[in-house]
């Protein structure tokens, strides 16, 4: 990529690019969140107990996009983060991020949103099918009626009895739509108009699975569920691996010993298997897998911190610090953490990349995050029964996994190079 082109100039085209191509989208959910915010006056506790987890979703994702552009260019020159020049890593991880971030307004689908199976399952990438929606009841004048049906209007559901696919259609006195060949009739006055006319075509950028679900919607949310998963994991191995490490390299003696000793009993013993029996013992809900995950990564950061506190903490500055009266969370914070965060940063990234390969690989073996949510990996285990005529079931996902791990690993590399010149060389 350019050398010109920074990061900043990267978020701003693509923040730009949403809200252009999202604006009715955009202007449909700060209608809601005016009707929400009006109604939490009138009667707080109703308005209150409206509010979801997906709801607060489109709200914030909203409201940031709105903001984004003018922030960017507010805080490009107070950090050096935006200033950094665009590579294909860097490029890589602020896309998904933003991805994370926006998903509810880069696809106005919703993951499990499934119609019509006969007409649109497995359907192969830019197919189109026409799709017809029935008029909503008239919103009364009651202003938390108005604001289910603004709700209801912009919130995707994954089942909406409104909306008909069909494969063709003929427009006579009355609609007449066909799916395999079955015919069917609907009034004209039964159907709602868009922009002039009583039906559109549903384009499937990626294609759509054995349900008929959106192939682009699946893979833009499972995205979430990998970062999610990625990030929750590393900061449980954060929390382990430093303090333990902190306390092995600190202390010594005993609990150096026993620290040291069931770091490499866990590292020694395949830790896909104690992963898998944990899962297949207490469930597969999301928390889980995070839990497990990151519990099952702390030992390489321990054996990382506790060398480095034991190279430290024979140093004079730190003698000085301790003879000073220093409280050891001080000492951890404020000497050592300096000192190690090179390679704790290098080693996390590392970690995360792992990390997401083991989600992917958990899902692919159906005991990864359920089936409440989509993933990657679930997405390449249900696309494999159809690989030889459902390609794209498979491709995506895969590529897409690919790519995130390469670009994590990459910037890991760098990092590592960056702070460990002989490794240049």
């Amino acid at each position: 990529m350019s050398k010109h082109i920074k990061i900043w100039h990267m978020i701003l085209l693509l923040s730009l690019l949403l809200i252009t191509t999202r604006f009715s989208l955009i202007y449909e959910s700060v209608v809601l969140f005016t009707k929400f915010f009006l109604l939490l006056f009138k009667d707080f506790t109703w308005a209150f107990n409206q509010l979801n987890l997906q709801l607060a979703d489109y709200f914030f994702s909203t409201i940031t996009i709105l903001l984004l552009p003018v922030l960017i260019i507010i805080a490009r020159n107070k950090f050096r983060l935006p200033q950094l020049e665009v590579s294909f890593p860097s490029g890589t991880i602020t896309i998904l991020t933003f991805i994370f971030i926006y998903a509810p307004l880069i696809t106005d689908t919703n993951p499990d949103f499934q119609k019509n199976i006969g007409v649109t399952k497995l359907l192969p990438p830019l197919s189109r099918v026409y799709m017809l929606k029935l008029k909503e009841p008239d919103a009364a004048a009651d202003m938390k009626t108005k604001f289910l049906y603004q709700k209801n209007k912009v919130v995707k559901r994954s089942f909406d009895e409104q909306i008909i696919f069909a494969d063709s259609l003929k427009e006579n006195d009355s609609i007449i739509y066909y799916q395999k060949e079955k015919e069917f009739h609907i009034k004209r006055e039964l159907l709602q108009e868009a922009d002039g006319k009583l039906f559109e075509k549903r384009v499937f950028l990626f294609g759509t699975d054995e349900y008929g679900r959106d192939v682009f919607t699946r893979l833009i949310f499972g995205a979430r569920i990998s970062l999610f998963v990625g990030f929750g994991s590393v900061a449980i191995t954060l929390i382990f691996g430093l303090f333990l490490g902190f306390l092995a390299g600190y202390f010594g003696g005993i609990i150096d010993s026993a620290l040291n000793r069931i770091a490499d009993m866990l590292m020694a013993f395949p830790i896909v298997f104690l992963i898998i029996l944990i899962l297949a013992l207490f469930g597969n809900s999301l928390f889980a897998v995070i839990l497990v995950l990151g519990y099952s990564g702390w030992m390489s950061l321990f054996k990382i911190v506790r060398s480095e506190v034991i190279s430290i903490k024979n140093r004079d500055y730190f003698i000085t610090a301790q003879m000073l009266g220093l409280p050891k969370r001080n000492l951890l914070f404020k000497e050592i953490m300096p000192v190690i965060a090179a390679p704790v940063l290098v080693n996390l990234i590392f970690q995360y990349g792992n990390v997401i390969l083991a989600e992917s690989a958990l899902s692919y073996l159906g005991l990864g995050t359920g089936g409440m949510y989509p993933s990657w990996g679930a997405m390449i285990d249900s696309g494999q029964q159809y690989l030889t005529k459902a390609w794209w079931m498979i491709f995506p996902p895969g590529f897409a996994l690919f790519i995130t791990l390469f670009a994590a690993n990459n910037i890991a590399r760098k990092l590592s190079a960056y702070y460990n010149p002989l490794l240049k060389s």
